[in-house]
């Protein structure tokens, strides 16, 4: 089976691949070849270039300073940006909070938040996971309580993921005890550097810092950073994960660590014959290859539909997130002891971990673990099952 685009699709395809081969640079896209972090100044450094080019936020309509590509243009845009190596995109500004603003937010909001979100210069962490409250987020007990002309905020986030690194946070907080849990949650959105809080760092099982837990300690930030109505956060919020699991899916990504697997089981041998010539291991990468398309295709059959992700995302979500683990998985049997090895770099020398082995199998050790939390973050797949059996009617 061979997937097709339409000549204009094609046509844009080859100049994104253009784009990227000429203005990514070479440092970032070997970092991101070899699952390193990129800092943020890297981040922000190619944000620059995609915003001279007028592709910053390819999600956003050009009414918000997007370049308005429509849903196939942005299927390809990403696709493509992931195979040559570009860095992904800081999700929680640009893909969660920004589509939020869109739908509800003020228009001073708009106009402060948004240009500085697609510039970067708001880099924005997302609290809602707590201690008790993870995939059942509406158990949260963070709470704000209007205070005059100030939310004061008391509680505490976990698993808050870049959150050592930006400098605004959304958050959702409860604002009522009355009627059912989810009627009770509000959003609101402020910069992170505010007396009260406190960052603390969780040193992940991959050796690296990238998630943190952080205490609201008497927070008081101004009433205009609630974000639409009191009471309404966990409509919002339902909106802001659907955007958030579509990118879980990550095509394109899984589409170059794919070709990086089929060459590494071509280089390593057993027997004297190479992996990839072995059946059984021919076989795996196989399926995993026609999952990895069976998937693309389901993203461009909810394209062509149009409207905004359902439960069509959640559906994604499972199958990206599982294809992902499998294609870690078939890593680290084509190293084989290779494999073993952490690569210092790789939690940008956050890390309690010693560099040992070649450089680039180095990463594949912390690559497989940090991905064991992708079928987790955004709902584990186990409530996203629940989730479409409920719209089923099952």
């Amino acid at each position: 089976m061979e997937l097709r685009y339409p000549d204009a699709a094609k046509r844009f395809a080859d100049e994104v691949r253009a784009f990227m081969r000429a203005e990514l640079p070479p440092t970032t896209r070997d970092k991101v070849f070899r699952r390193q972090k990129i800092t943020p100044a890297e981040q922000r450094e190619w944000q620059g270039r995609l915003c001279a080019r007028g592709w910053a936020c390819p999600g956003w309509p050009a009414e918000y300073g997007g370049p308005g590509f429509d849903a196939l243009q942005r299927h390809i845009f990403d696709t493509v940006a992931s195979e040559e190596g570009a860095p992904a995109a800081i999700p929680f500004g640009e893909s969660m909070i920004a589509p939020v603003l869109f739908h509800v937010g003020s228009p001073a909001q708009k106009a402060h938040l948004l240009p500085r979100i697609r510039t970067l210069e708001y880099y924005f962490c997302q609290g809602f996971s707590e201690p008790g409250a993870g995939s059942d987020l509406a158990s949260l007990k963070t709470r704000a309580v209007l205070d005059g002309d100030v939310w004061r905020i008391d509680g505490q986030k976990m698993w808050t993921s870049m959150a050592h690194h930006a400098n605004m946070i959304f958050m959702l907080v409860r604002t009522s005890t009355e009627g059912k849990p989810q009627e009770g949650i509000s959003m609101l959105v402020f910069p992170i550097d505010q007396k009260g809080i406190t960052i603390r760092p969780i040193i992940t099982m991959d050796g690296g810092h990238s998630t943190n837990e952080v205490f609201f300690d008497d927070v008081r930030v101004p009433a205009d950073s609630l974000i639409g109505e009191a009471n309404k956060g966990w409509n919002y919020a339902k909106l802001l994960l659907g955007h958030e699991r579509l990118s879980i899916a990550r095509i394109g990504q899984s589409k170059r660590e794919l070709r990086l697997l089929k060459a590494m089981a071509g280089e390593q041998t057993v027997d004297g014959e190479p992996l990839l010539r072995r059946r059984s291991f021919r076989e795996k990468v196989s399926m995993l290859e026609v999952e990895l398309l069976a998937l693309e295709i389901t993203a461009l059959r909810m394209i062509q539909a149009g409207g905004s992700p359902g439960v069509e995302a959640n559906m994604l979500k499972i199958k990206g997130s599982e294809i992902q683990q499998g294609l870690t998985e078939l890593m680290m049997d084509a190293l084989g002891p290779w494999a073993m090895p952490f690569d210092g770099e790789r939690g940008l020398h956050d890390t309690n971990e010693a560099t040992l082995g070649p450089a680039d199998a180095a990463s594949e050790g912390p690559n497989i673990l940090s991905t064991r939390v992708v079928t987790i973050y955004g709902g584990s797949n186990e409530i996203q099952r629940n989730v479409i059996s409920k719209s089923l009617g099952l």
